[in-house]
């Protein structure tokens, strides 16, 4: 037992950590955008490539970087994403023009496709029981914390210092981290037998990719749309005839698991949309700076993490299939509720109390969506099951921005846009607690 407290209190922090680099890299953009522009002199259509090229490559090789911690260690292929995300981050820090920080940004969520799943795989091998349970939550907890932190820091190190030293800060984090890998982790985890699935990966780098840009690019976005139908077609058919295959089809056999990944897919991409145009609603309406902007979030981020810390007393009081519905509830009403309050309230009252209600919601929701995502897992596929998650998770925010400005794109009063858009977020987590009833229904079954 003393040996089990003692990994939780070192493991942990190390996996944790690395999580919520990604994390925050994955939001500290949307507060610094304007600043990027302004030094690197990108167009509109550039700079939004800045985002999309990471987007790109972190949700193109997701199932890529799950798959291979199965296959040839998770310590090493965790080492081998801390040495390309640490690397990208600081060539992204450097950049000089437009052409370098959107290569260097692929490059960084390739990193990111790597390390993203296998921080979850590596917490299911050194964690069992109880102590799972309490991991996980503590990772759906970063998962929360990191992408509304990721706002909060980004306002306060573009306004202070500079947007490049947002990501000159994992450059020591990263190495530490590798270190701290090194001298910590044990190298205990089950390796699979088989070999690395190439054509399974080819096709699913290809259809994934192809997925994001029909959302993110900028043009031929149709044609991306049928490259990756039939590229992922063909990938589950090759799923379905190779031994060893990147993603197990067996994986989708459970059906509290499905009912999980599509949970955790609408709220994503209602919370992500949320934090999205709420951003430019406070500098557009409100006149915030970008530092102000970045507080503006603490009344999401504070009481997020106040619900976080009562997650596991409640997953074991009522299930996490109750709690995942009550969170997504709490989600919508903190979403829906400043329509009814009216902006014209000012920002405490408008904006802060209903981020109140969204982000206890949010801390109460992702702990537990983790939780099921993998749940009756074995360590031959837990790390294909993380890369899922996180596949589903990436897909989720990429999906929500989008859907909400192609919906909203027509309205030039910027108030009003703000409201129809609130209204279509509250839609997508509306498709979430849908998801959360057929989750709650599984799980009787089950009974």
């Amino acid at each position: 037992m003393a040996k089990n407290k003692e990994k939780f209190g070192i493991v942990l922090p190390i996996i944790l950590l690395s999580y919520f680099m990604i994390l925050l890299d994955n939001s500290i953009v949307f507060t610094s955008t304007v600043k990027i522009a302004t030094d690197l002199h990108l167009n509109a259509q550039t700079l939004a490539w800045v985002s999309s090229a990471y987007t790109l490559t972190f949700g193109g090789f997701q199932l890529f970087g799950g798959r291979i911690g199965d296959v040839y260690g998770r310590k090493r292929v965790f080492l081998i994403g801390l040495l390309l995300f640490s690397f990208g981050s600081l060539m992204v820090g450097l950049s000089v023009n437009g052409p370098m920080i959107i290569s260097m940004r692929a490059f960084q969520g390739i990193g990111s496709a790597i390390l993203a799943p296998t921080t979850l795989a590596l917490l299911l091998d050194n964690y069992h029981g109880t102590m799972r349970a309490r991991a996980i939550a503590a990772y759906g907890t970063t998962a929360g914390i990191g992408a509304s932190c990721g706002m909060i820091l980004g306002g306060v190190i573009t306004s202070v210092f500079s947007w490049r030293y947002g990501f000159f800060l994992n450059v020591p984090v990263g190495l530490l981290m590798f270190l701290l890998t090194l001298r910590f982790v044990n190298d205990n985890e089950i390796k699979s037998a088989s070999r690395l699935d190439i054509v399974g990966t080819l096709l699913s780098v290809l259809g994934l990719s192809a997925l994001v840009y029909s959302i993110d690019g900028t043009s031929h976005q149709r044609l991306a749309l049928m490259i990756a139908i039939v590229s992922l077609m063909l990938f589950v058919y090759a799923e379905r005839m190779v031994k060893s295959p990147i993603m197990s089809l067996r994986l989708f056999a459970n059906r509290q698991r499905n009912s999980a990944y599509v949970a955790r897919f609408f709220f994503i991409g209602a919370a992500f949309a949320y934090f999205f145009v709420t951003t430019q609603a406070l500098q557009r309406i409100y006149g915030f700076t970008p530092l102000m902007t970045g507080l503006a979030f603490l009344p999401v981020t504070i009481p997020q993490f106040v619900g976080a810390l009562q997650v596991s007393r409640l997953s074991s009081k009522i299930g996490n299939a109750r709690l995942i519905l009550i969170a997504v509830i709490l989600v919508t009403i903190g979403v829906f509720l400043t329509i009814p309050l009216g902006l014209n309230r000012g920002y405490w009252i408008a904006i802060a109390i209903p981020m109140v209600i969204f982000g206890v919601g949010q801390g109460l929701v992702l702990s537990p969506l983790t939780a099921e995502g993998v749940a009756n897992t074995d360590s031959e596929i837990a790390g294909a099951a993380s890369g899922v998650v996180n596949t589903v998770h990436q897909f989720g925010q990429s999906v929500g921005i989008s859907v909400v400005v192609a919906l909203t794109s027509g309205v030039h009063n910027f108030s009003t846009s703000y409201i129809d858009q609130l209204l279509v977020i509250s839609a997508i987590s509306g498709l979430s607690l849908i998801a959360a009833l057929f989750l709650l229904g599984s799980e009787k079954r089950l009974r």
